[in-house]
């Protein structure tokens, strides 16, 4: 039986054939057209494996590929590129690159998810767009406001885009000079599109995706409420894909980078090959954890929020109030229980 690799581009793939023994048996460029990938696959012996890179249009391939009866491998592209670690880069090398690693066994995969859910995704990551569309649009409009000090003016007030504060905006928005005016008037009218198209979303997503056990799991962890549960549960997909917690946490962009040499350790950034979906989920719990750690002091995320925020500041005590609500996602969706609040064991007077 044959192996196959397709070096994925946006027009075109160049393909790679072989057989077991490792001889060519064709390369070539098939283009993109809807259909051409099928028709030249359905040449070889169904079955086969066929191995292309994530891509950003690697969806519509991997279904051609299954309608030819072969067998998808979506290649982790980055450590691909590590393994081969080819001087040289060329589209024919990189096809004979994968089937290289398909030979020897070493061939860096991930998961593909079921069409369906590859189709309802694009619901919680669209949301995710406009969310930090509408981020953007608020920091500006901060932006403006304290360049001409008046800030001041809305100061007792939570939220200066909630009802109060859209009320004293009306006001304040006319001691502006006149171009500023005009652009913060833009600026409030895209933000209020923004918003009714996160509003439409969220109730699409209401009607698309039920109350399933595991988003019902997930609703008890604290910061995650039901949109947050919807995205986390289909971008994760099986659990069983992960062995350990921290791999999950891993996978979530959670975890820092580590450099550990001659008995000294220090942690870096994040990593980016990561599943950003699942990072931006979690890091958006971490924030709802910080903005409402005083009314719940007593959970173990507000807890663990103040004590790194004290001693590394705000934002890295959000990434590790992320990290430990990923780890305990996997924990909740493998036992098949609620989250409890951990229990932190007393020091014995012996070991202090």
């Amino acid at each position: 039986m044959e192996i196959i690799a397709l070096d994925a581009h946006k027009r075109y793939s160049q393909v790679c054939v072989q057989n077991q023994n490792g001889r060519f048996l064709c390369e070539k460029r098939v283009d993109h057209d809807r259909g051409k990938i099928k028709q030249f696959l359905s040449n070889w012996t169904a079955g086969a494996n066929v191995a292309v890179e994530t891509v950003g249009n690697w969806y519509w391939i991997v279904d051609e590929i299954e309608q030819a009866g072969m067998e998808p491998r979506l290649v982790h592209a980055h450590k691909a590129k590590l393994m081969l670690g080819s001087i040289n880069k060329t589209d024919k090398l990189d096809a004979r690159g994968l089937n290289r690693l398909q030979q020897t066994g070493t061939l860096p995969t991930i998961w593909i998810p079921p069409g369906e859910i590859r189709d309802r995704r694009e619901l919680p990551r669209t949301r995710m767009v406009f969310a930090n569309l509408r981020t953007r649009l608020k920091n500006r409009i901060h932006s403006v406001i304290d360049k001409y000090g008046l800030h001041m003016d809305f100061d007792g007030m939570s939220d200066i885009f909630g009802g109060r504060g859209r009320e004293q905006m009306a006001l304040t928005i006319k001691k502006f000079p006149s171009e500023t005016r005009y652009t913060l008037r833009c600026l409030l009218r895209e933000l209020d599109m923004v918003e009714s198209q996160i509003q439409r979303i969220e109730k699409r997503m209401k009607k698309v995706f039920s109350k399933t056990e595991q988003v019902k799991r997930l609703m008890t962890l604290p910061g995650i409420g039901f949109i947050l549960a919807v995205a986390i549960v289909n971008e994760i997909g099986d659990i069983s894909r992960f062995s350990t917690p921290q791999r999950l946490a891993s996978y979530a962009g959670t975890v820092p980078r580590v450099h550990s040499s001659g008995g000294h350790t220090r942690y870096g950034k994040l990593r980016s090959d990561v599943n950003h979906y699942l990072k931006w989920a979690y890091s958006e719990a971490g924030n709802s954890t910080a903005v409402n750690h005083k009314r719940f002091p007593f959970r173990h995320t507000s807890k663990l929020y103040r004590r790194i925020r004290e001693r590394k500041g705000h934002a890295k005590a959000v990434g590790a109030v992320g990290r430990h609500l990923a780890e305990a996602s996997f924990w909740v969706l493998t036992r098949k229980e609620d989250y409890k609040e951990p229990e932190v064991k007393s020091v014995s007077p012996t070991a202090v």
